[in-house]
Order: structure tokens, then sequence, then C-alpha cells
């Protein structure tokens, strides 16, 4: 590496143990969280049946994501790269399923729940923010051109989507007719999705094309977070349709496509990160 190790990866090792047992925390309250979501009724007693399968399905993908943290999380500790990326993958993740969650659930006894998981990921994400320039360990070539297109091409997709339903209910002044079978006042997953999300993901493509050293250290955590999102869309969309809702057919092969695509290109990626791995850390 050109200039040492990255500066999250040094602050990894100054805080490595305080990383990991926040990481632990937080899978702790998600797996309550989602569990409690899954098998009482109580959690979403005042939602819709749609909102209901919804949300179950979200709980599904977060139970994925407790796996994916822990792994990340131990494994950036023992000084993988990749686990690193990996895990702030996931905390992107977990940040966007909890502002719905604490937004569009209503409220209960999880509340506080969904409250701590949300201010623990915000600020274990803050503690690993880089300060300086990170080192030149990025693919190139095809494997970084794939990523940056699959980025931009999801993005793209996903508000072309959303788009297709919102504007003519804006023009018509009634609310889409997915936010209506949500009960929802308004759907927060439109908002972030076309405020942060979407545009965040092209702009992390269109930089990894660029050679940006932030776009390509983004790269494979926003695949990361598009696999997890796209695994919980599947989960709620199977339940869906075992209710015997079958306009979701297509939405379902449509968001499979999307997830095995993104899996292949953060593989892709990660595989042919260069340069060794950060020394062990030693505990704090």
């Amino acid at each position: 590496m050109d200039t040492g190790q990255s500066s999250l990866q040094a602050v990894v090792h100054r805080r490595g143990t305080a990383l990991v047992v926040a990481s632990l925390g937080i899978a702790v309250l998600v797996t309550l969280a989602s569990l409690l979501g899954l098998l009482a009724s109580w959690p979403y007693k005042e939602e819709t049946g749609n909102w209901v399968l919804q949300a179950r399905g979200q709980d599904l993908g977060n139970l994925v994501a407790v796996v994916a943290l822990l792994v990340g999380a131990v494994r950036m500790r023992a000084g993988s790269l990749g686990a690193m990326q990996l895990w702030v993958g996931t905390l992107f993740y977990l940040l966007y399923a909890y502002i719905v969650y604490s937004f569009a659930v209503h409220f209960g006894r999880l509340f506080l729940v969904y409250v701590a998981i949300l201010g623990l990921v915000f600020y274990t994400l803050i503690a690993a923010l880089p300060t300086r320039e990170r080192p030149a360990a990025y693919p190139r070539g095809t494997a970084r051109v794939f990523a940056a297109w699959v980025l931009i091409g999801t993005g793209a997709l996903f508000a072309l989507l959303w788009l297709s339903e919102l504007i003519p209910a804006t023009v018509s002044g009634q609310a889409p007719p997915s936010q209506q079978a949500a009960g929802l006042i308004v759907n927060p997953i439109h908002v972030i999705d076309l405020s942060v999300v979407l545009p965040g993901m092209i702009t992390i493509g269109i930089l990894a094309l660029r050679g940006n050293r932030t776009g390509l250290f983004l790269t494979a955590p926003a695949l990361v977070f598009s696999v997890l999102m796209g695994s919980s869309i599947i989960a709620a969309m199977i339940l869906i349709v075992m209710s015997g809702d079958t306009s979701g057919l297509v939405p379902l092969v449509m968001v499979s496509v999307v997830v095995g695509t993104s899996l292949a290109a953060a593989l892709a990626y990660a595989r042919r990160l260069t340069g060794p791995p950060p020394s062990p850390i030693t505990p704090q």
C-alpha cells in the first residue's frame, strides 16, 4: 500500500474491541426485535395486513444481516479489508431498516428498541469514519466496471420504478396504491430511496468508474446493502404471494435478478482487492 493503512483501518485497529462490542450489542437487539416481529402478534397489531407482511419480510432480512454483521466484525478485527466493507455495508442496511421501523410502525413496546438500534448503528458508523487518504487497494478493469454499472443500473431501475407510481399519483392527488395498501401517511421507503439511497448508488458507481477513492471504497458496502435490502424485499414478496396476492410475482423476479447480480458483483470486487491486509487488531 502506498500510504499504509487506510484511516478506517487505523480506527479499527485502535478501537477494535469497542467496535466489535457495539456490533454485538446491535446484533442482540436486532435479533430480539426481529424474532418478536416474526413470532409474536403484538408488535404489528396496529398495521394493515400488507404492512405486516412487509415488516416480517424485513425481519427475516434482518436476521441474515445479523450474521453478516458478526462475521464482518470478527474477521475485520482479525485484519480483513473485505470483511470491513461487509461490516460497513451491513450497518448501512440496518440504518435504513430502522429508520423505517422507527417512523412507520405504530408506537408500541418495541419503539425504544428500534430507536436504540438506530442510534447504535449511526454512532458505530461515525466511530469508523475515515479522516485521511485511503490506500490504492481496489480492483481495476472488469471487476470495477461491472460493480459500478450494477450500482448505477440498480439505482436507476428502482428510481424509475418508484417514479412510475409516484408521478401519476402526484398528478391525480391520490396516494399511490402501494401506500394505501400499507396504510401509511407517506411511505418512508419512497422518501429514503429517492432522496438518498438511489442517487447515492448512482453517484458511487460514477465515482468508481472515474477511479475516485471514496467511490471505490464505498462500492463494496453499497453492493452489500443492495444484497441485504433486496433479500428482505424478496422475503416480504414471498410472504405476500403466499397470502394469495400474486401481483408481486413479476417484481419478485426482478428483485431476485438485482440481488443475484449485486452479489456476483460484490464477490468479484472483493476477490480483487489488492494490497496486504491490515495487521491484526490489538485488543483495547
